[in-house]
C-alpha cells in the first residue's frame, strides 16, 4: 500500500496518486472512479488517508523508486532497494492474510463499501 507525506500545498489524493506513481510506475490520472476510504490510524500511530481507484495495473510492468539504507545494520555501508518488490492481484482472503495486521481494516473497509 504506497504511501508518503504531503508536501505544503498538496492535497491529499494528489499526494496519493503521486505516491502510488513513485512507488508502482502507474499513473493514476487517467483512471476512473475513485473512492475515499477514510483515515486509519496505525499502530505506529501515523494516520492514513485512503482511496480505491478504478484502474488496471498490470503486476509484471511494477516499476518501483529506490530507498538507501545502511545494510547489513550497523555495517557503515549504505545499499539502495526498491521501496515495491513485487505486485500481485488477490482475492479477499489472501490479501488480509498478505496486508500488514494494522492496514487490514482499510482492506476491510474497502470489500464492505466497494466489496
Amino acid at each position: 500500500m504506497p504511501k508518503g507525506l504531503v508536501h505544503p500545498g498538496e492535497e491529499d489524493l494528489e499526494c496519493a496518486r503521486r505516491e502510488f506513481k513513485e512507488e508502482t510506475g502507474f499513473d493514476l490520472e487517467e483512471t476512473g472512479n475513485q473512492h475515499d476510504l477514510g483515515i486509519f490510524r496505525q499502530p505506529s500511530g501515523k494516520r492514513l488517508h485512503v482511496w480505491a481507484v478504478e484502474g488496471d495495473c498490470n503486476p509484471s510492468d511494477l516499476t518501483s523508486n529506490l530507498f538507501e539504507m545502511e545494510w547489513p545494520p550497523k555495517s557503515g555501508h549504505k545499499q539502495q532497494f526498491p521501496e515495491v518488490d513485487r505486485g500481485g492481484w488477490f482475492d479477499r482472503e489472501q490479501a488480509i492474510d498478505n496486508i500488514t495486521k494494522g492496514q487490514r481494516p482499510i482492506l476491510e473497509s474497502f470489500y464492505t463499501e466497494i466489496g
